[in-house]
């Protein structure tokens, strides 16, 4: 296998924000809606850009919606995020074998920092693609392409990896292999529907995969 760049996911791929995304909708639902939103309707939230979950909610108050969220997740970030298991032995290992490793999230790149400080991950990535570097978020293919470009590196040796068809598809449609997370929220054959090259059961899967 010649991959040489492996582009991840943050959230519910390298680390563990899903308690934290829950209580931060939940919070701005209960603020700005009248209506009561189940943990179930809440799930259907995750993985696009905010703007494009919230404006379902109400299109006239997106912004103050935006800003709840935002200053609710950022302020309880310590409390609720931890990278998931053998994520970090992982992406050391594939650092330290020389592989280019990048971050491509839905997240705004201040917050998507925090969460690798917190977690321990951020000296391993070399490139971190937020939303706000991009124009078109996933499943586009431009930031997976762009997250290259800055590495200088192909679609044909890369592979993305990710816990949602956002991610599946935004490699597929760049040109990159793919590998979906069995832990994703959405649930194992969610993402199997995608036909993703690759089904990681734990991170340390992509050791064998890549023959590290």
């Amino acid at each position: 296998m010649n991959i040489r760049t492996i582009l991840f996911d943050l959230d519910g791929t390298c680390i563990d924000t899903n308690a934290l995304i829950i209580a931060s909708f939940t919070h701005t639902l209960k603020k700005h809606s009248n209506k009561i939103y189940s943990e179930e309707d809440i799930l259907h939230f995750i993985g696009p850009p905010l703007y494009d979950s919230l404006v379902t909610v109400d299109p006239d108050n997106v912004d103050a919606m935006i800003e709840t969220y935002r200053a609710h997740n950022i302020e309880n970030h310590n409390r609720y995020v931890k990278a998931y298991p053998t994520v970090l032995e992982t992406v050391k290992k594939l650092h330290e074998k020389g592989f280019r490793l990048g971050i491509v999230t839905t997240k705004m790149r201040d917050t998507a920092l925090l969460g690798l400080e917190i977690t321990g991950l951020k000296p391993y990535f070399e490139v971190v693609i937020g939303l706000d570097d991009v124009t078109n978020a996933k499943p586009h293919p431009e930031p997976v392409i762009k997250a290259l470009t800055a590495l200088g590196e192909t679609p044909q040796t890369a592979l993305m990896v990710g816990d949602n068809y956002h991610d599946i598809e935004a490699g597929q449609n760049a040109g990159t292999k793919t590998a979906a997370v069995a832990w994703s929220i959405k649930g194992k054959e969610v993402l199997a529907g995608y036909q993703p090259d690759y089904m990681l059961e734990e991170m340390s899967d992509l050791l064998t995969i890549l023959e590290v």
